[in-house]
């Protein structure tokens, strides 16, 4: 019996030893953790400046007498515009934002037919100044993130308020007559866009851009005192080219993912 008992003993060794021998050879268990990259989203403040490319526009003087008197060689100057707006990070390409912009003043000019003129083909130079404000809607879609530079595209609608004044007349013969009375409207806005950002760090970002506006129309203060009665000059087909420069702060870090440490493996000191 005893015999028996420490056969089994050294049978009962003998397996332990061997199951450890089999275990040592297995290699190290790994678990490795995914990192969770956070959804993009956050709200971010923007400021911007820039110089506007006015195309001609077309002009004219409605008298109710003679109908409307189509200028020629219309132009108007170039401007400067400064924005600010607030706006949302949606998802990895989407974004939108409302922008409040105040374009300064830029002078119209036309040359209209001077009627009763002594020698025909004379003109008269009319003048007057432009200014606007808009505010805009606008969305992006922002198509990839390369060394920290992101283009887009976009597009935007709003209400654009037109306000023309300091109407001047010269008349062929160096008469002239002024008007300096405000007046301004609401018309319906539009805009595309195309740009670029670049990212400094996770909150602060430079964004450099074009934008196409449409603006709609001016019209300038009723002239009644023109010898025909109740007359308005009209500045239509408002349209610039922008170039825009701005810094937006984003408030959550963007959507830049956090840094991880990388997996490393479990392992037992027993």
């Amino acid at each position: 019996m005893g015999m028996f008992l420490k056969r089994l003993s050294l049978a009962g060794v003998a397996v332990v030893i061997s199951t450890a021998v089999q275990a040592a050879d297995l290699p190290t268990p790994v678990i490795e953790y995914t990192p969770e990259v956070p959804a993009a989203g956050g709200w971010y403040l923007r400021g911007d400046i820039g110089y506007k490319l006015y195309q001609d526009p077309s002009g004219s003087f409605n008298d109710p007498l003679i109908g409307d008197l189509r200028y020629e060689r219309e132009s108007l100057d170039d401007a400067w515009m400064f924005g600010v707006g607030v706006g949302y990070q949606v998802n990895d390409y989407f974004r939108t934002d409302l922008t409040l912009d105040y374009e300064t003043k830029a002078t119209a000019t036309g040359y209209a037919p001077c009627v009763g003129c002594a020698t025909a083909g004379q003109f008269s130079r009319e003048t007057a100044d432009i200014d606007v404000w808009t505010v805009m809607l606008n969305g992006y879609v922002d198509i990839g993130t390369w060394h920290r530079i992101t283009p887009y595209v976009g597009a935007g609608i709003g209400a654009a308020y037109v306000n023309a004044s300091s109407k001047n007349s010269v008349n062929p013969d160096g008469s002239t007559a002024s008007y300096e009375g405000d007046n301004g409207q609401w018309n319906f806005a539009w805009a595309l866009m195309a740009g670029a950002e670049y990212a400094f760090t996770p909150n602060w970002s430079l964004d450099a851009g074009y934008r196409y506006k449409d603006l709609g129309e001016a019209k300038t203060v009723r002239l009644d005192n023109v010898g025909t009665g109740g007359t308005r000059e009209k500045w239509e087909d408002l349209v610039a080219h922008e170039f825009r420069l701005g810094m937006r702060y984003t408030f959550n870090g963007g959507t830049a993912a956090p840094a991880y440490y990388p997996a490393q493996p479990i392992t037992s000191n027993f």
